[in-house]
């Protein structure tokens, strides 16, 4: 049995390929399935089972696009009442791969239809060798049970069944392969080992440390991390079963003249792909900024309509296609086009533009405690702001800003802070959108704050 795991930064998802000698199973892929063709062949083996723990909501599945290009069987819970052709399993059954056999187990807690798959390599012994968990243990945490409305204690009890009455339950040396690691919100505190084994997590898994249910439901109900948007959109989407990437229509290029037209469309939203500073210096007005080397997809699919159609502004055509790998990643497919030759031709072609100012630490202190009385936003999460921020900065999270945008004065100046510039240029971008009139962005974002020697606090409002 070979083990082959693929991770995504970003979303921090990790998948599996499981190989025989000429067959092998692919677990819980995501939408861009190409790597594991690639990774099947460089085995020398086919893809001939597609297995999947749960309705994953963070990102949307790719188990109908391997499936197709394949001919795969796809396995998924019965209890997911899973809508496209699959073989649905539920506690005790079994999968047969050469040599290899996944047992199932039922682990509902991280959402209501979670299985585990429990695989032994039969050539060797009948012991279990490893476990596929899906989002139901982690490497250092457990999966969240709040993702459902009005669910969370009653999944918080059935995780702590799951983990105390299942999966401990099976030897110390049998490998665990979560699919998500840290930088995942599926958790709170994943580390940044990607696997483990049941008998380090029974013994260093601060979840599992635990004993009391309601202790344990108690500390995984509350003070979680905000969940993206999406969160609450790809879960059904897998169910469903989503689109055929071969199914939506391709990107156009537009010129900035017909860029121009397309974005004034009240069903249209424009994506500015490039770094902060590019951002900042000049930007096609209303439009939301992405840096796409930065936490793309989550933070796309956290803010973006997903009943808009999407219209890209990219530093090079080769963005696009990340950028579409990117979006189609957390379900935003409508991706209408792109402005044919960036910003230069749009400035060429004598249209409007917008800017966010970029300033230095010690400036936006200036305009913050000098006359200006300029309002300084801390705009990265709670949990961040709460470990230390700028003294006078008031915490509003960026994808918050769309509704909380209110409380950012418009009579005068709006000064964006993050970690380091990326998420304050989005926060800015929504703020503008919402018409204010004067919005920047501090260079380096706290950790330039702090390099500069300025005024660093840690006491937190109460709520």
């Amino acid at each position: 049995m070979i083990i082959q795991q693929l991770f995504i930064g970003g979303i921090a998802h990790s998948s599996y390929i499981v190989a025989g000698n000429e067959t092998c199973a692919v677990i819980d892929p995501p939408r861009d399935v190409e790597r594991y063709r690639e990774a099947a062949a460089e085995l020398g083996v086919r893809i001939t089972h597609i297995l999947t723990t749960h309705l994953h909501a963070d990102f949307v599945s790719g188990h109908l696009e391997l499936a197709r290009l394949t001919g795969a069987r796809i396995y998924a819970p019965a209890s997911a009442s899973c809508e496209f052709d699959h073989q649905p399993l539920s506690g005790g059954d079994t999968v047969a791969l050469e040599d290899i056999r996944f047992r199932v187990i039922e682990t509902p807690g991280h959402t209501p239809a979670d299985i585990s798959y429990v695989a032994s390599d039969l050539g060797r012994g009948e012991d279990p060798a490893a476990v596929f968990c899906g989002d139901t243990l982690f490497v250092g945490d457990v999966g969240r049970p709040d993702l459902f409305p009005g669910r969370a204690e009653e999944l918080g009890s059935a995780l702590y069944d799951s983990l105390h009455q299942k999966l401990l339950r099976l030897p110390d040396h049998c490998e665990v392969y979560p699919a998500h690691g840290a930088g995942s919100l599926c958790g709170r505190a994943m580390a940044a080992k990607r696997s483990s084994t049941i008998g380090y997590e029974r013994a260093h898994n601060p979840a599992l440390q635990i004993p009391d249910r309601a202790d344990f439901v108690r500390s995984l109900t509350s003070d979680m991390p905000a969940a993206p948007d999406h969160f609450g959109r790809c879960s059904e989407i897998n169910r469903r079963g989503p689109a055929l990437l071969a199914s939506l229509p391709a990107p156009a290029a537009f010129s900035p003249k017909a860029f121009s037209e397309e974005a004034a469309r009240e069903e249209t939203v424009v994506l500015d792909l490039r770094s902060y500073d590019a951002f900042g210096g000049m930007h096609v007005p209303n439009s939301y900024h992405i840096d796409i080397s930065a936490n793309f997809s989550t933070m796309a699919g956290w803010v973006l309509p997903p009943d808009r159609d999407i219209l890209l502004v990219t530093a090079d055509p080769g963005q696009v296609k990340a950028a579409m790998i990117g979006l189609y990643r957390v379900g935003l497919d409508r991706i209408r086009g792109y402005l044919e030759g960036g910003m230069r031709a749009w400035s060429m072609a004598g249209l409007p533009i917008d800017r966010i100012p970029i300033i230095s630490p010690e400036e936006a202190h200036t305009r913050v405690h000098g006359d200006d009385r300029a309002t300084l936003v801390d705009v990265r999460s709670k949990e961040d702001y709460a470990v230390d921020h700028a003294a006078g900065a008031i915490n509003i999270p960026a994808p918050d800003l769309r509704s909380r945008f209110g409380e950012v004065p418009d009579d005068r100046a709006a000064i964006m802070i993050c970690a380091g510039g990326v998420r304050a240029s989005l926060a800015g971008s929504i703020l503008k959108m919402r018409g204010h009139p004067a919005v920047y962005n501090v260079a380096g974002g706290i950790r330039g704050y702090r390099a500069a020697g300025l005024p660093i606090s840690r006491d937190v409002p109460a709520a």
